[in-house]
């Protein structure tokens, strides 16, 4: 659990650093820098002995879905929101982690979903803005595209991790999924990086952390963490980087704590 509250702390302060320290930098080369970034961190600690093609795979599916389909849509909704929307439109990720849990066993868990609409329900009082903006609803539907894939990462990596023996660490398989995060981002990447601005050095610096820590350590942290707890638990705790990003964004980016109204 506590893998978990650390990397709720982490990534509450990348909201901002994304709309503001990246403004003008194209949302496919931002996702596809932070995945290589991260790549480079693990590789050196992956171990593919013994490990069978069919786990190999399912783990390239497991990073290409959970963090680069992800990574594109989340990216490119903070071209519609602000930093703190980005972090409230996460509040349904607890129930989509709850129904693929379910959908995986086959079963319904009541004390899972009552958990996760609890989560649900406090995310939604922190702040409420009816959608009647369409940059609103472009943000909206790309932030639960990007939910729909990380809330799926998370429940099918804990059930690969589960099958394989005990010898197969998270450290050793990891890079697998920045692997094919990687890959899915990269062609998108492509144009963007060739034809688009340069990089400042403080993007530079902006792009390392988030590559290195809210990325590579951040996801590793998460999904070691979500193996440790129950579902339940872990719909809850996806919810808790929404009052956490908020409160960073008003306090230390210094952003308002409402923004469009309607």
């Amino acid at each position: 659990m506590i893998y978990l509250l650390i990397t709720s702390l982490i990534w509450a302060f990348s909201f901002g650093l994304i709309k503001d320290g990246l403004a003008g930098l194209p949302f496919s080369a931002i996702a596809f820098i932070r995945l290589a970034v991260a790549l480079a961190v693990f590789a050196p600690f992956l171990k593919l002995r013994t490990l069978r093609a069919a786990d190999l795979t399912r783990l390239l599916l497991t990073g290409a879905v959970q963090y680069g389909l992800m990574y594109i849509a989340y990216i490119h909704a903070f071209r519609y929101l602000k930093a703190y929307e980005v972090a409230l439109f996460t509040v349904l990720t607890p129930i989509y982690v709850t129904i693929i849990h379910d959908l995986f066993k086959r079963r319904l868990n009541p004390a899972a979903w009552i958990a996760a609409a609890l989560a649900v329900g406090g995310g939604i009082l922190i702040e409420y803005r009816q959608l009647s903006s369409p940059e609103l609803w472009r943000g909206f539907l790309l932030m639960q595209g990007a939910n729909l894939c990380f809330a799926f990462g998370q429940i099918f990596y804990r059930r690969i991790m589960n099958r394989l023996p005990k010898s197969h660490t998270d450290l050793q398989v990891f890079a697998l999924l920045y692997l094919g995060a990687a890959f899915v981002a990269a062609p998108a990447a492509a144009g963007a990086l060739l034809g688009g601005p340069a990089i400042t050095l403080k993007q530079t610096g902006i792009l390392l952390y988030l590559g290195v820590i809210a990325s590579g350590l951040g996801f590793f942290l998460w999904n070691t963490g979500a193996r440790q707890v129950g579902p339940g638990a872990l719909a809850v705790f996806n919810n808790l980087k929404i009052p956490l990003g908020i409160l960073v964004s008003v306090l230390f980016l210094k952003k308002p704590s409402t923004g469009r109204t309607c």
